[in-house]
């Protein structure tokens, strides 16, 4: 993936789906100072690569639901890469773990679960300690506010985006 060539179009329009994913290819075109038909054909490159993988709605879930989020931390007592993918599968199967990262440092992994309340948090939390052949610790945080939610990545904060590919 790292060695797909982006020049600045493409990053402008990157940054532009980012903000609105919705926007009409028309409006695209004109953002970018490009013909209806070349935006088209980037948009369509871009998505081939696999650089822009899909759109998606942000929704209000207050406004959909009763729910709660907790974010927890989770260790296992042996690092074997069978263990790894055991708990990759295990997580992957729960429809309320809507995020998990292997990181380095104390814990293995970090999980976001977004769940319909506390009593179904505990159901989880206890199907990730029993479904398991393996030992885990896990430490949980309930979210009490969303300060800052993921939106988008400024793209020329990293490192590469500022130097694309010549034209």
């Amino acid at each position: 993936m790292t060695n797909v060539k982006l020049d600045k179009i493409d990053l402008k329009i990157l940054e532009t789906l980012q903000q609105d994913g919705r926007i009409t290819n028309q409006d695209l075109a004109k953002k970018v100072c490009l013909s209806p038909s070349s935006c088209l054909q980037r948009v369509r490159r871009l998505e081939s690569q696999q650089v822009i993988r899909s759109y998606h709605a942000r929704i209000d879930l207050g406004a959909v639901a009763r729910h709660i989020m907790c974010i927890a931390t989770v260790s296992l007592k042996n690092h074997t890469h069978e263990e790894f993918k055991a708990f990759e599968t295990l997580v992957a199967s729960i429809p309320e773990v809507v995020e998990c990262f292997t990181v380095s440092g104390e814990s293995d992994f970090i999980i976001r679960i977004i769940c319909a309340d506390m009593n179904r948090y505990l159901d989880i939390n206890n199907h990730l300690v029993s479904s398991s052949t393996y030992q885990v610790n896990i430490n949980s945080y309930v979210v009490m506010k969303e300060n800052k939610a993921f939106k988008q990545v400024e793209l020329k904060t990293l490192k590469g985006a500022n130097s694309p590919a010549p034209d």
